[in-house]
Formats: structure tokens, C-alpha cells, sequence
């Protein structure tokens, strides 16, 4: 079966993109680039990726365009200052109608493109109205009628929790993925809420994490 899915380079969706190919699936990746602050690091880290992991059926990827600096303007996503530190809350970090802007343009290629599923690494311990189950079945009716036929949205991953997520990568080369709001020089800044929850991730899986931080704090979360 040939899926589509969202790869954004952070530790889930390179897991996702393992466990995908890891099924016998042949994997059409997407980037959507929004023009965030942090984009030019996170696209690096999908074309490392993409190499590392290179497989014949493994698609070249497709990069589409979804600029929202005039939605979020003035925001910290867009802006780069006053990112949610290490010590915020995770809905600090919630961008209005974020999954929403990701999936309508790759759902509708897909639709275009004669691929039936589209895949995100969705975790079931996302809190947002945008990661449950009937955002996701109403979404896929509005595609559907939008298009004419049907492009079904999996989330494997929809079950899991972080930590049951990471023993799923183990084996892949998760050194090279990106997950920070506020980079420095290349390197993860280490004082943001990605950061912190990139940290806590390898330290609950019992991985070693390798990741090159900017700044080291000693205790995050």
C-alpha cells in the first residue's frame, strides 16, 4: 500500500516514517513549509533524514508551501522571540489550526495523486482539539466531498505515549532529527519546551541522547 505522510523531521515523525517503510508500505513524505522560525534547522534534519533512511520504496519528497505569518503575526512561532521556555506548559506551544494548515494541501495531492492514506505521528497524549479522533474523521468527510473521493487519515501512533513511541525508533538514527523552537548557530537552543521534551524523551526511552544543545541546563522538566 502506498501512503502519503507529514514528515516535519522531529523524533516522531522519523519514527513514523521507520515504522511505515519497517510494514512494507511504499512512503510519499511531505514537508509543509509555513515559514516558522525554526524551519531552516527542522528542513536540514528531513533531508538528513530522507538520506539515512533511504529505502526503494521510499518516494522523493514533496515540499508544499503554507505560509502563515499573516495568521500568526507578531507570534512567537513567527517571530522567533519569547519562545515557551523549558519550565512552560505544553499548551504554550498550541498553534491555532496547526494540523488543519498541515493536512489540507497533502490531502488533497494525495486525492490528486491517486494515494488513498496520509499519515501523521499524531501521539495519544496530545491534549489539542486538533488530535482527536473526530477532528480527524470530520476532516476526512470534508475531503472527500471537497474532492470527490476519499483520503483516509492514519495515525498509528494514536494509542501510544511518548516513551512507547521512542522504543518503537530504537534502531533508527534518531541523532539526526530536529525538534526546537528557538535554534542557535544549527544547534537545538536546549532552553525551550522542545528542547526540554526532546531531552526527557531519549531519558525515558533509556536512550543516550547525542543531540548537540547550545545552551545545557540542569534540570529541564
Amino acid at each position: 500500500m502506498n501512503v502519503g505522510m507529514l514528515l516535519s523531521g522531529g523524533l516522531d515523525s522519523a519514527i513514523l516514517l521507520g515504522y511505515l517503510l519497517g510494514q512494507g508500505h511504499g512512503v510519499q513524505p511531505f514537508y509543509v513549509r509555513s515559514h516558522l522560525a525554526w524551519e531552516a534547522e527542522e528542513f536540514r534534519a528531513v533531508e538528513r533524514l530522507l538520506a539515512a533512511m533511504a529505502a526503494p520504496r521510499l518516494a522523493e519528497l514533496v515540499v508544499l508551501e503554507m505560509p502563515v505569518a499573516d495568521l500568526y503575526e507578531g507570534h512567537w512561532s513567527v517571530t522567533g522571540r519569547d519562545v515557551p521556555d523549558a519550565r512552560s506548559p505544553d499548551s504554550a506551544v498550541y498553534l491555532p489550526g496547526r494540523n488543519l494548515l498541515l493536512l489540507v494541501k497533502p490531502a488533497v495531492w494525495c486525492r490528486l495523486h491517486g494515494i488513498e492514506w496520509l499519515a501523521l505521528a499524531v501521539l495519544g497524549t496530545n491534549p489539542f482539539g486538533d488530535a482527536r479522533p473526530e477532528f480527524f474523521a470530520d476532516l476526512e468527510s470534508v475531503v472527500a466531498r471537497a474532492t470527490g473521493g476519499r483520503v483516509g487519515l492514519l495515525r498509528p501512533f494514536a494509542q501510544l505515549d511518548k516513551r512507547q513511541v521512542m522504543d518503537l525508533g530504537r534502531r533508527l538514527p534518531l541523532g539526526l532529527t530536529f525538534c526546537c523552537l528557538a535554534p542557535v548557530d544549527g544547534l537545538h537552543c536546549g532552553r525551550c519546551n522542545k528542547c526540554a521534551e526532546r531531552r526527557q524523551a531519549f531519558r525515558s526511552a533509556g536512550l543516550a541522547d547525542d543531540t548537540q544543545y547550545k545552551h545545557h541546563l540542569e534540570k529541564t522538566r
